[in-house]
């Protein structure tokens, strides 16, 4: 057996996980519904078309009903939907936060974030997680239950107003509180206030009804996303791109697809949780009360190619002449999870680490630790590199202690080789009998490939998913480490060192066609690294220095040539 075969085998693996990731992200298979499934929607949307015929119900298709487990067929309602009237908008801006939010139905439908740059080359253009141009907006209204529910609860179509266009937080000033309101004919009043806080990106949002009608209200808060197209972008040599689309937490923390979304719908009650929208390193969600039973629903429309990601609360009932309240809060800004953690449970988890969160969550944690005193993420991921080595150096030392081994005695190897070369079950007989003999683990030398393998793709995971990351500099022209290096000079230095950790392992193997693989490998990691995050590449070129001086010392001072 040759003691490079198992190394090249790992090499392998790690390219074919990175084909997999990609494929998952562009290529997995949509969710197919059951017959059982088909049909009692089919059901349910006739029947919903009925009642909202019936009802006279003018609210547009993307506007949840009352009723908890239904969702209204757009079909039924789109040509009852009354022409939008011209809305007008409010400017808000906090120290970190600038949004707009228009006056039909109290919706945000931009969010800038001024304390987040699009680049380092452009540091005076913020930028921008809610956005009308992807009809991404976050929405929220009241629903009534009942004949024209519309005219007593207004849902995001209805016509608020304000005493101000413009609300910004002086300075000094720690709190902002953004009031509209909307009146009907009834004597029905609903403030929705909008409370914002210096340094933070969570919104309080309040939903007032006010009922002086002559007749009870019975009514829920809904809280929703919406997203247009996207397409996702990931290669082989740009590597797996991060995850966009909608999530929510009903007790697990569940990703729904934007194509998940268009096949099928979710309706899902649940105590607490969140409904979110994910994008590279940002997030916005919107956290209902987290003490009820809220229902978690996806739609799509069709005909505007939207996808809505959404929760809606229980019923509440406001006698004549009371008031009553729907509280919860949207958070729209960077993906921090300590912050995160702190607004609801699971909402940390919107930084996907994917399978190897069990790799990547401690890696953070020991790197926000490191970084608390160094407070530069260059270094951090030097001193991170240098700490795992540290905890992994006796293994690697047995490793190299077996290939310093199998390299002394490769000349008698190479003889049984030679001696069998027409039988092949006998070199493998003689071969193992022959480390069995000399006490030599032909797997010991994959042992630092195996270790590194997982710290690896760990790594890449919290320089990909981690915002505090994001437009971190080092030294010199390494401004952003999330972002490949500019110049190729780290992925070319990794090259030489893998080059170089060739020349001390043992004799390659006899096979031409594995020969001629082996030695193409740093060239081959050489180029699929010129497009990696210049932090990976970092860690790998200091993993590779440091399993150097590791492996000649041992092999010269320890090893000696006694062997």
């Amino acid at each position: 057996m040759d003691q490079q075969r198992p190394f090249l085998y790992l090499i392998l693996f790690f390219l074919g996980f990175l084909i997999w990731s990609t494929w998952q992200q562009e290529h997995a298979p949509k969710q197919v519904k059951s017959i059982q499934s088909e049909l009692s929607q089919q059901q349910s949307g006739q029947a919903n078309a009925h009642k909202n015929a019936n009802n006279g119900n003018k609210d547009a298709a993307d506007v949840p009903t009352g009723v908890e487990a239904s969702v209204p067929d757009q079909a039924s309602v789109k040509e009852k939907q009354p022409e939008k009237p011209s809305s007008t908008q409010v400017h808000i801006k906090t120290d970190v936060l600038d949004l707009i939010l228009d006056l039909q139905g109290g919706t945000i439908v931009q969010a800038d974030l001024p304390t987040y740059p699009v680049s380092l080359d452009q540091k005076d253009k913020p930028i921008r997680i809610i956005d009308k141009e992807k009809k991404y907006a976050a929405q929220s209204g009241l629903i009534h239950r009942g004949a024209n529910g519309f005219k007593r609860a207004p849902n995001h179509y209805a016509q608020f107003t304000a005493q101000q266009t413009e609300y910004v937080l002086a300075d000094g000033q720690d709190k902002l509180v953004v009031p509209i309101k909307w009146v009907n004919q009834q004597g029905i009043v609903v403030t929705k206030r909008f409370g914002f806080e210096r340094g933070k990106f969570l919104i309080h949002l309040e939903q007032q009804i006010d009922n002086q009608s002559q007749t009870p209200w019975v009514g829920n808060e809904y809280l929703q996303l919406t997203h247009g197209e996207h397409k996702h972008k990931g290669s082989l040599l740009s590597g797996v791109s991060a995850y966009v689309g909608a999530a929510y937490y009903n007790g697990k923390y569940t990703k729904v697809s934007f194509s998940d979304i268009e096949e099928e719908t979710i309706n899902e009650k649940a105590k607490g949780g969140w409904a979110a929208m994910i994008q590279h390193y940002f997030v916005s969600a919107w956290v209902p009360n987290q003490e009820i039973i809220n229902t978690y629903y996806t739609k799509f429309i069709t005909d505007k190619k939207v996808s809505i990601m959404g929760v809606k609360s229980p019923e509440k009932t406001i006698i004549p002449g009371a008031s009553d309240t729907f509280r919860s809060q949207f958070y729209v800004g960077p993906a921090i999870q300590a912050n995160l953690e702190k607004i609801a449970k699971g909402l940390d988890l919107t930084v996907d680490y994917g399978i190897f969160a069990f790799v990547s969550k401690p890696i953070f944690a020991m790197m926000e630790f490191i970084h608390k005193y160094v407070g530069n993420w260059g270094w951090t991921i030097i001193l991170l590199t240098l700490l795992i080595k540290i905890i992994f150096f006796y293994p690697s030392a047995v490793s190299y202690r077996s290939m310093a081994k199998m390299k002394k005695l490769a000349p008698k190897i190479k003889e049984i080789n030679e001696k069998y070369k027409n039988d092949p079950q006998a070199k493998q007989k003689e071969t193992f009998a022959f480390y069995r003999k000399e006490k030599i683990n032909p797997l010991g030398g994959c042992l630092p490939m195996l270790i590194q393998m997982p710290v690896f793709m760990g790594l890449y995971w919290v320089l990909l998913e981690s915002v505090e990351l994001r437009q971190a500099p080092w030294i010199l022209w390494y401004k952003d480490l999330s972002i490949m290096d500019p110049y190729f000079v780290l992925p070319l230095i990794m090259g030489a060192s893998m080059w170089f950790q060739q020349k001390l392992n043992p004799p390659m193997m006899q096979d031409p066609m594995q020969q001629k693989i082996f030695s193409y490998l740093p060239i081959l990691f050489t180029v699929m690294f010129l497009f990696f995050p210049a932090g990976l590449v970092l860690y790998w070129v200091v993993n590779n220095l440091l399993s150097i001086l590791q492996q000649w010392y041992i092999t010269k001072k320890i090893i000696g040539d006694d062997g």
